[in-house]
């Protein structure tokens, strides 16, 4: 991360007007220091704003298609401000070039660490993926969201969202990808 994106002084100030509006007092002991640990963990769970690009690293490499799966993601609905998350599959052709895993990992983490809905979630990794220079993108992201689960409708479901550019939205190549993804890892050494 290259800077901090949020003043925590004026959040833990923000939040200590809330308790308040809340019907708490935030004077009492539990409290204490409740306002800048929310301040402490908004810096970290809204770090994606100060993220730089992080796949300008890459290496010469030939192959076929490259997948990462099982990437965790952690993120806030911008409706209701409640976690939503879950696991982000992400599967490129590269152009000659390949990244490294941490980069498709810290590209996950740039959009989910924001407030944000799954779907532009899944969209914007697909997107920088593909701006990247790779012949084809594709993202999968299944994701829990409490905002379903414990308000509203409370509603057990789970979502799944996907993105696909280049030669991902050829029907064929994206089918052979999409069934890697879903393939057991007990299946993935008899290929």
């Amino acid at each position: 991360m290259s800077r901090s994106a949020i003043n925590k002084r004026k959040v833990a100030k923000l939040v200590r007007q809330l308790l308040h509006e809340l019907g708490e007092n935030p004077d009492r002991e539990g409290l204490i220091g409740t306002p800048d640990r929310i301040a402490d963990m908004y810096e970290e769970i809204f770090g994606g704003y100060a993220m730089d690009a992080e796949l300008d690293v890459s290496f010469s490499e030939e192959t076929e298609a490259i997948i990462a799966k099982d990437i965790q993601f952690y993120s806030m609905c911008e409706h209701h401000m409640l976690p939503f998350f879950g696991k982000i599959h992400v599967a490129y052709v590269p152009s000659g070039r390949v990244f490294g895993v941490s980069k498709l990992v810290r590209l996950v983490e740039k959009y989910s660490r924001r407030l944000q809905i799954q779907e532009r979630l899944t969209k914007q990794v697909a997107d920088e993926l593909y701006r990247m220079g790779v012949k084809g993108a594709l993202v999968i992201a299944e994701g829990e969201h409490l905002c379903m689960k414990m308000r509203g409708v409370r509603n057990d479901s789970s979502i799944t969202t996907i993105a696909h550019r280049g030669v991902m939205t050829q029907k064929d190549v994206r089918e052979q990808v999409m069934a890697l993804i879903h393939r057991p890892k007990s299946e993935i050494g008899s290929i």
